[in-house]
Formats: C-alpha cells, structure tokens, sequence
C-alpha cells in the first residue's frame, strides 16, 4: 500500500512508543524546502534555542506523552551541502525538541548496513519504505508488508554503530 497525505500523517499522531528513521542518502529534494536552503546559502541560520515550528511542537508533546522519535542518518565526509543545510535547519533544533538524532559516518569504514533503503519504522511493527531517485527526490512511500524482524535488526546495527548528533559535531 503506498502512503501518502492524511494516512501518512496518522502513522505520527497514531504511534504508540516509537517513531524511528534510517536515512542514507546525502541528499533529498523537497520542493517544500528550496527558500529555505536558498536562505542558507545566504548565510542565514536560525536559533535552534528559539525555533519553533509545528515539527518541533509535535516532537515535544510526544516526548511529554512518553512516545520517542528517532533517526540515524548514514554519512560520509565531506558533508554535502545538503547535509549540512540539515543538520543547521533541522536536526540541531530537532534534537533540543527532543528526536534521539544520532549519525552513522561511514568515511573510513565499511557500511554495516550496505545496501539497506530509507525507511521509517512504527512500534517495530509497521515499516514504510521510502523511495527516492538517486538524487534524493522522493517517489513513494510504501507499507512493507513482510515481517518487521530484519528491519528491526538494521535499527539495532544503526543504533550501535552511530553516535549522538551533539557527538558527532564535537568530532
């Protein structure tokens, strides 16, 4: 089953314990985000203190009702841009909204996990893949309709392997 508008939405208001992404790309085309990336190629930067946005806001109440929210993103150095527009507009307020952000780099080593797609995990019962061109514009998304048990697994491995995104900007 593809998913997209209100049915996509519901997998976030409607998840019990957890919300959970492996992103491996170094790069995605949201049309939704070209004045903002435009922005940051000017030099502006938000305050991760004070931003907010109904993202950040949905992040919070869900850490309020227990419910966590989490990524690891798969890079290699040097960052591309992308990455590095995201990590400023997103992931730095995103992570004092409460997500569990962590970052896998892969420079000087193998991949644990080569080959494994984006995708979004619920309750480690519901997965949804996310498809993507190879420059990062989204296709689909699409409920996994196998046993969660192998993409469970791909959580664990990224989980270990990755740091904390505060971690990784030190490094």
């Amino acid at each position: 089953m593809f998913l997209d508008g209100e049915e996509w939405r519901a997998k976030f208001r409607n998840f019990q314990t957890e919300a959970w992404r492996l992103e491996t790309l170094p790069q995605y085309l949201v049309p939704q985000e070209a004045e903002e990336i435009k922005a940051f190629r000017a030099g502006e930067r938000i305050n991760p203190e004070t931003f907010s946005c109904e993202y950040t806001e949905r992040l919070k109440r869900q850490r309020r009702e227990g419910r966590r929210q989490g990524r690891v993103h798969i890079v290699s150095r040097p960052l591309s841009e992308y990455l590095e527009f995201e990590f400023s507009r997103y992931y730095r307020p995103h992570v004092l909204a409460g997500e569990e952000i962590r970052i896998l780099d892969v420079t000087d080593r193998e991949n644990p996990l080569p080959g494994v797609q984006d995708f979004w995990m619920f309750d480690r019962t519901t997965v949804v893949l996310m498809h993507y061109e190879a420059d990062g514009k989204q296709v689909s998304r699409e409920v996994y309709e196998g046993d969660p048990a192998p993409f469970i697994e791909y959580q664990r491995i990224a989980l270990v392997e990755s740091v904390p995104f505060q971690e990784f900007l030190k490094g």
